[in-house]
C-alpha cells in the first residue's frame, strides 16, 4: 500500500522541506476585507506582518473548504492507496473535521484523518515522522500508532506580547479576560484538551522564557534524543539565538527554527515566541 502524507499550511513546514519529504499541503486562508489569501501559497509570514502594519487591522481566518479536500484526495488517489491527513487541533479550527467529512465523500482512496491537537511546526513534526515511515513502506495503521505514541511526549509553550488577538478570535479559553487586563504580565500559553489555555502567569518576558527553558530541561536534561523547534512571529534573530543556546547546552537535541505564519499569527500577534518538542 502506498500512503500519501498531507498536512495543512499551519504546520509551517517550508516548501523545500515539504518537497524533500513528499508532504502535501492544503492551505488555510486569511481575509483582509474583500481580499482573501491562501497562506504559504499566496502570502508569506513576512508579507502578512507587513500587511497588518500597513492596514492597521487584523484579518479573519478561514479553513479549507470541504470541496478542496475532496479534490485533493481524488488527485492523490491517482498515485496513492491511502492518505494520512494531519491537521491543527480540532479545538481551534474545523480543518480536521473538514478532512473527516471529505474522507467520507471519496471512495478512490482510504483517508486517515489525524488530529494533532496542536499546531505550527510541532504539528509539522507529525507529518515529517509519518513521511519517513511511509517511505519505509509502513502501513497507515503502523504510522498512526507511532503518531499516537508521539503525542505522549509532544509539548509546546509560547509567549505572546498581547492577548487581545486570542481573546477576540475566541481561541483562548479560561480566565483570559482577567489575565489580559493585568499589565506587565506575560502569560505562558499551551495546548490542553485541544484548546489554548494559560499555563502560568509571569511578570516579564525574560522570566517567562526562563520558565519555558526549565520545562524543556526536565525533558532534555536526561540525554534522551529530542527534536525541538523554536517558533517566532517575525523575530528571526531572537529565534536564532534561542536555537544556538539550546544546541550548545544539549548535544542530544536537534533544534529547528520555524515561524508563526499568517493564520496563527492573526491570533498570536507579532512578537510571539514558542518552543516545542518531542522525544525521537
Amino acid at each position: 500500500m502506498k500512503t500519501a502524507i498531507l498536512t495543512d499550511s499551519t504546520a509551517y513546514i517550508p516548501k523545500d522541506l515539504r518537497d524533500k519529504h513528499d508532504i502535501y499541503m492544503i492551505p488555510l486562508s486569511v481575509i483582509f476585507g474583500d481580499e482573501t489569501y491562501q497562506e504559504e501559497n499566496e502570502m508569506t509570514a513576512e508579507q502578512f506582518f507587513a500587511k497588518v502594519k500597513e492596514r492597521q487591522e487584523l484579518p479573519t481566518t478561514s479553513q479549507p473548504p470541504v470541496g478542496m479536500f475532496v479534490e485533493l484526495f481524488e488527485n492523490l488517489s491517482k498515485e496513492y492507496d491511502a492518505v494520512i491527513s494531519i491537521h491543527l487541533s480540532s479545538g481551534i479550527s474545523g480543518t480536521y473535521n473538514g478532512a473527516v467529512t471529505a474522507g467520507t465523500m471519496v471512495d478512490t482512496i482510504k483517508v486517515y484523518p489525524f488530529d494533532s491537537e496542536i499546531s505550527c511546526m510541532v504539528q509539522g513534526f507529525y507529518a515529517l515522522e509519518a513521511s519517513e515511515m511511509a517511505k519505509a513502506g509502513r502501513t497507515p495503521e503502523e504510522i498512526l500508532e507511532r503518531l499516537n505514541e508521539m503525542k505522549k511526549s509532544v509539548n509546546a509553550y509560547f509567549i505572546v506580547d498581547d492577548l487581545s488577538n486570542l481573546q477576540r478570535g475566541g481561541r483562548l479559553s479560561g480566565a483570559q479576560a482577567l489575565i489580559g487586563s493585568l499589565l506587565q504580565v506575560k502569560p505562558i500559553l499551551h495546548f490542553e484538551d485541544k484548546v489554548i489555555v494559560p499555563f502560568e502567569k509571569i511578570r516579564t518576558k525574560k522570566k517567562a522564557l526562563n520558565r519555558v527553558y526549565d520545562l524543556f530541561h526536565e525533558v532534555a536534561g536526561n540525554n534522551e534524543r529530542i527534536r525541538a523547534v523554536v517558533i517566532h512571529a517575525n523575530r528571526p534573530e531572537e529565534a536564532a539565538a534561542m536555537k544556538q543556546e539550546l544546541e550548545e547546552k544539549y548535544p542530544n537535541v536537534e533544534c529547528l527554527i520555524s515561524y508563526f505564519g499568517a493564520v496563527i499569527g492573526t491570533h498570536l500577534g507579532e512578537g510571539a515566541i514558542g518552543l516545542g518538542w518531542y522525544k525521537k
